[in-house]
């Protein structure tokens, strides 16, 4: 490949980039991206979104790493929270 040949390679790749850039910024962002709200239930609140549930099935859930949770707060004392969408997850989408 000459010299020649490779600047007009060059050439062709930077229209096409810029091209694309200017296509990108006329068009809106998609709105997949945009983050989903995430709604966190604590132990009580879950036992009143599957009927039926108590807070022991909860804690054993959580304990056997079969249901995903975070603590906040400190040490043991901290809260336990549970996202809903995962609470629904695990019981196939009951409510």
């Amino acid at each position: 490949m000459t010299i020649k040949q490779k600047q007009e390679l060059i050439a062709e790749v930077v229209t096409l980039l810029q091209a694309k850039l200017e296509a990108d910024i006329t068009q809106p962002a998609p709105l997949q991206n945009a983050p989903q709200k995430v709604e966190m239930l604590t132990i009580k609140e879950c036992t009143g979104e599957i009927k039926g549930l108590s807070e022991h099935t909860i804690r054993q859930l959580i304990a056997q790493e079969k249901l995903p949770y975070i603590r906040t707060g400190q040490g043991k004392k901290g809260k336990i929270l549970v996202s809903k969408s995962a609470l629904l997850n695990y019981f196939g989408g009951a409510a």
